[in-house]
């Protein structure tokens, strides 16, 4: 890749956030700078060490978090990024984007995200989360606007079923990710 291209990571609140550190990393190793912003659900999974040990970067943690210089930290990287992967995106933060709802950092970046950033959506939640019908409404406004998704996948899920819902393998999101970046 030539050139170091943006990637915003956006990690939310799934059993599943933990892999997102392996998928920072792969980022990273690939030669994407990786800034990391993490809803408060997802880090009652992971902490956000691991993230800023990898990405080499500072974490957002929230929405009110200092800067560098005057611009908010959201706000920044959102002109920043080339990119938005969320991985592991919940079916709260797809129903977020969807509605244009901006209460933390990582939705209020969505909305002020760049346009000629991509965006590239790694869903990881409940199989009957994943097939609601809301859930899949809005999965096709994101569509609509946009927004690529990889995912899920089927296999046994944290909350004790089996079927679709598992977050797809970091290495084949990390490899879509970095072909977006170009």
């Amino acid at each position: 890749m030539s050139g170091s291209k943006t990637v915003v990571l956006g990690v939310t609140g799934s059993i599943a956030a933990h892999r997102a550190v392996d998928l920072a990393s792969l980022l990273t190793k690939g030669g994407a700078s990786v800034r990391v912003v993490m809803t408060a659900d997802a880090q009652r999974f992971v902490t956000a060490l691991p993230f800023k040990t990898l990405s080499r970067h500072p974490v957002v943690t929230d929405l009110y978090d200092e800067a560098e210089g005057w611009q908010p930290a959201h706000i920044r990287l959102a002109d920043e990024a080339n990119l938005l992967l969320i991985a592991p995106a919940t079916a709260n933060i797809l129903a977020k984007l969807a509605h244009g709802l901006a209460n933390d950092a990582l939705s209020c970046l969505a909305l002020a995200l760049n346009p000629a950033a991509r965006v590239l959506v790694a869903p990881a939640m409940n199989g009957k989360m994943w097939r609601h019908p809301a859930t899949q409404a809005n999965v096709a406004t994101l569509q609509q606007r946009g927004a690529e998704f990889i995912g899920p996948e089927e296999g046994l899920l944290a909350c004790g079923y089996g079927g679709i819902g598992r977050l797809w393998p970091v290495e084949q999101i990390a490899a879509r990710a970095l072909e977006l970046l170009g």
